[in-house]
């Protein structure tokens, strides 16, 4: 099953790496229905996660976070077409000011990023237009896969940082004064954080984010890649450097407050479809 699954990828990537850019539209549509019809309990989270966070239009919003997956696979598709000199075809920058001078303190920076937007594309398009940078990711279940997509991820220069041996590589790069970027949005279990406000709503958080930025000294800068309607590319944007007060539980929520500002700002491009108030207080019931 896993070799099936593997040559499936291999197969739907070949081929939207070939589509003419003039069929973008139809890809969209396709990629972001067939996910939907193959797994109909991802519009179900979604659904009931924007109920949670009582945010209007939910329909719609459920709809384009499949076409922001869609754009997203789509894209991870064309990245090895990238290099330094086509790279402004796909995004731009915009603060980048942000990034340069938290990284000229020379402490290194933490780049708080998310499932938000296009998260494959902002590190690896960061490499070509600036210098490669650390990034921080899970494995994936299919080995083969995991193999793939790490090769991809990694033609642009950057390093590749595995979750199970994060921590020393991590304080290794940012000792160095480098850049190192984390997705921190996800649901964690409650060993590995604290409840910060999220829409509303206690939301389980790692801490090891923090912790990095306390232990180090870095800058903790956010920055998403964001699509453009109206350019019909990304844009990698930075926001100003985030205060951290040495408080693990207060600076987590700080970053939380940031990423709901933005999400807020473009609902329909966050990963609804995780379960992320899954982990409840002690004695608290379920949300799913």
């Amino acid at each position: 099953m896993r070799l099936v699954e593997y040559w499936v990828t291999r197969i739907f990537l070949a081929v939207f790496a070939l589509f003419p850019e003039g069929l973008a539209n139809g890809r969209i549509w396709f990629c972001s229905h067939l996910l939907d019809l193959a797994v109909p309990r991802l519009r179900k989270i979604a659904l009931r996660n924007l109920e949670m966070a009582e945010l209007p239009d939910k329909e719609e919003i459920a709809d384009g976070v499949f076409r922001s997956i869609a754009r997203l696979v789509i894209h991870f598709a064309r990245l090895p077409r990238m290099n330094r000199e086509n790279v402004h075809h796909w995004i731009r920058y915009e603060g980048l000011e942000n990034f340069t001078n938290a990284l000229a303190k020379g402490h290194g920076v933490l780049v708080a990023t998310a499932h938000l937007g296009n998260w494959e594309l902002s590190a690896f398009a960061h490499a070509w237009m600036t210098a490669p940078m650390h990034i921080v990711v899970r494995p994936l279940d299919n080995a083969r896969i995991d193999a793939l997509v790490e090769h991809v991820r990694a033609l642009s220069g950057n390093h590749i940082i595995r979750k199970k041996e994060a921590a020393r590589e991590i304080l290794r790069a940012l000792s160095a004064g480098e850049a190192v970027g984390i997705l921190m949005d996800q649901n964690v279990g409650l060993s590995e954080g604290v409840f910060v406000d999220f829409f509303g709503r206690k939301a389980c958080a790692g801490t090891a984010f923090a912790k990095f930025a306390h232990h180090s000294g870095a800058a903790v800068v956010p920055g998403f890649a964001l699509w453009s309607e109206t350019e019909k590319r990304y844009i990698l944007r930075f926001y100003p450097e985030l205060p951290m007060s040495g408080n693990v539980q207060a600076d987590t929520q700080t970053i939380h407050c940031m990423l709901e500002g933005v999400i807020r700002e473009y609902p329909d491009q966050w990963l609804w479809i995780h379960r992320r108030w899954k982990t409840r207080p002690p004695g608290e019931a379920g949300l799913y």
